[in-house]
C-alpha cells in the first residue's frame, strides 16, 4: 500500500527551525507518512537525507501592494473594533528611499483608504487570491502539485507572501491545506496572510485570538497542537556537561554567568546601551566580591556592529556567543537558523542562572530550565532616543503575563539586586509564574510535533 504523502512547504528559516530541525520529520515517518519538503530556502534539505521540492517563489509585485493594504486595513479595523489604540503601533512605515518606494507607499495608502473595514478586508482578501491567480508561480505550483500528488499541504507559518499561490493551486485541485501559527505575539499583529482549511495553533488562548480576529474561521478548522520550537530544551542528550561548554566557550569555570539576550534593531534600536548597564552593575558587584560574568547572544538577524564598543569595554566581563545562523539579512526571512543553533541555545539556557532582554519570548526558554528572566523597562539617558521600550509592554500579547513571572528592571539602579537576587534565591513562587503563563500561551511543550502530526492526519 503506497503511503500517504505530506507537503510541507518551508518558505523561511523559522520552518527549518520548527519542522525540520525538531521531532517533527520524526514523527511523521512513524505515523508512516511520506514527507516531502516544498523548499524556498538556501539550504539543501536532500543532503540532511529529506526529499524536497525546490520553491522558487516570484509572487506577483501587486499582490504584496495588496497584503500590505490588507495588513493597514486589519491594525486599523482591530483599533476600532477593540477600541485599543495599540495596534497602531504594529504600523511599519512604507520607505521613502527612492522614488519606486515611494510610488508604493503611495498605492498602499490609496489601497488602505478605499478598501477600509471589514467589507474591505473581504475585498482585499478576493483581490490577493485573484492576483495570484494570473502568476506564472501559481502555474508552476499547479504543475508541481499536480505531478507529485500530494495527499494534503502544510505550511509552516502564516505570514510569508510566497506561500499564497502554493496554497491556492492546493485548494483549487482539491488537497486539504493547513498552516501553523508560528510565534505568540502574530496574530495581533495582522501577519496572517495564507487562508487555509486548517490553523495549527499553540493553545486554547491562540485559537481563542485566531477566532477574535478572523470570525470567518470555524472553530473546526483550528486545532491545538502546541510548537515544536521549545521540545529542544527537554532533550538531555544535546546538554553538555557543564566543563566541557565552558571549555568549548572559554569561560570562566569559576564564575557564574547570566545571559543578555539581544534584540533586533526595531524592537530595541538602543540594544547596546542596555547591555553596557548591565555590565556595569555587573563589575561593581564583582568589586564587592561576587563573581558573575554575562553571555551575550545577539539577536540572529542582527549583524551590525553596534555592540562592538561595548563587548571591548568590558571584554573582561561579556562573553559574546552568536547565534549559529547563517545570512546577513537583516529580517527573519532572509537570515537561517542552522539546526546545532538550538543545541546551542539550550545550553545556554542550562548553564546561565537568568536572562536580561527587552520582551524577548526568551523567558519561555529559560522557564523551562527553572531560570527566572528580567525583562529591561526603563528609559535611557539618551539625547536621540528613537523608540521608548517600554511601550512594547503594553503590546497586546503581553496583556496576559502574571506581573510577578519576571523581574521588572525598572531603573538601572535596580539591576544589581534583581541580578543578585536572581543568583542566590529560589525563585520558586516566580518560576511557577512563568511556568504557569508559558503553559497558557503553549499547552504542549514535549508533545507539538507528535500533535501537530495527528491533527494532520486527522485532517486529511
Amino acid at each position: 500500500m503506497t503511503p500517504k504523502k505530506l507537503l510541507v512547504i518551508i518558505p523561511d528559516g523559522v520552518g527549518l527551525r520548527n519542522f525540520v530541525y525538531t521531532n517533527f520529520p520524526e514523527e511523521v515517518k512513524t505515523a508512516g507518512w511520506e514527507l516531502v519538503y516544498w523548499n524556498a530556502t538556501g539550504f539543501k534539505l536532500d543532503e540532511l537525507g529529506y526529499k524536497e521540492i525546490s520553491l522558487k517563489p516570484k509572487p506577483r509585485a501587486w499582490t504584496d501592494l495588496l497584503k500590505r493594504a490588507k495588513i493597514n486595513v486589519e491594525l486599523e479595523y482591530f483599533e476600532k473594533k477593540f477600541n485599543e489604540p495599540v495596534y497602531k503601533k504594529y504600523k511599519f512605515s512604507s520607505s521613502q528611499n527612492g522614488l519606486k518606494n515611494i510610488l508604493k507607499g503611495l498605492m498602499v495608502s490609496f489601497l488602505t483608504k478605499k478598501y477600509e473595514g471589514e467589507k474591505g478586508l473581504s475585498k482585499l482578501r478576493t483581490l490577493i487570491q485573484k492576483s495570484e491567480r494570473k502568476s506564472e508561480y501559481y502555474k508552476h505550483c499547479t504543475e508541481v502539485l499536480s505531478q507529485e500528488k500530494p495527499d494534503a499541504i502544510f505550511c509552516t507559518n502564516q505570514r510569508p507572501v510566497n506561500a499564497i499561490s502554493p496554497i491556492l493551486a492546493a485548494q483549487d485541485l482539491g488537497i486539504p491545506t493547513s498552516c501553523f501559527i508560528f510565534s505568540w505575539d502574530n496574530l495581533p499583529k495582522a501577519t496572517k496572510v495564507i487562508d487555509t482549511d486548517y490553523y495549527l495553533v499553540w493553545s486554547e488562548h491562540m485559537k481563542d485570538e485566531l477566532q477574535r480576529y478572523y470570525p470567518h474561521i470555524n472553530s473546526e478548522q483550528i486545532k491545538i497542537t502546541g510548537t515544536p520550537q521549545f521540545e529542544i530544551h527537554y532533550n538531555n542528550s544535546v546538554v553538555l556537561p557543564r566543563d566541557m561548554f565552558f571549555s568549548k566557550y572559554n569561560l570562566d569555570p569559576t564564575r557564574e554567568y547570566l545571559c543578555f539576550s539581544g534584540d533586533d534593531i526595531t524592537t530595541s534600536p538602543h540594544d547596546e546601551y542596555f547591555l553596557r548597564d548591565v555590565a556595569r552593575e555587573v563589575s561593581q558587584l564583582n568589586e564587592k566580591g561576587e563573581n558573575i560574568g554575562i553571555i551575550f547572544r545577539r539577536c540572529p538577524v542582527d549583524f551590525s556592529g553596534r555592540y562592538d564598543k561595548v563587548l571591548k569595554e568590558f571584554s573582561e566581563i561579556i562573553i559574546p556567543i552568536d547565534p549559529d545562523w547563517t545570512g546577513n539579512g537583516d529580517s527573519w526571512n532572509q537570515a537561517m537558523p542552522k539546526k546545532v543553533d538550538m543545541a546551542l541555545q539550550t545550553n545556554i539556557a542550562e548553564h546561565c542562572f537568568m536572562v536580561i532582554n527587552v520582551a524577548s519570548s526568551m523567558i519561555f526558554d529559560f522557564a523551562t530550565k527553572g531560570k527566572p528572566c528580567a525583562y529591561l523597562n526603563y528609559l535611557l539617558e539618551l539625547k536621540d532616543q528613537k523608540k521608548d521600550i517600554r511601550e512594547i509592554y503594553s503590546y497586546i500579547h503581553f496583556k496576559t503575563i502574571p506581573e510577578n513571572a519576571v523581574f521588572w528592571i525598572n531603573n538601572k539602579e535596580d539591576i544589581g539586586d534583581i541580578i543578585l537576587r536572581a543568583l542566590k534565591n529560589t525563585n520558586k513562587e516566580r518560576l511557577d509564574m512563568a511556568m504557569s503563563w508559558f503553559q497558557q500561551i503553549n499547552c504542549c511543550a514535549t508533545e507539538a510535533s507528535k500533535n501537530i502530526v495527528h491533527q494532520l492526519a486527522k485532517i486529511n
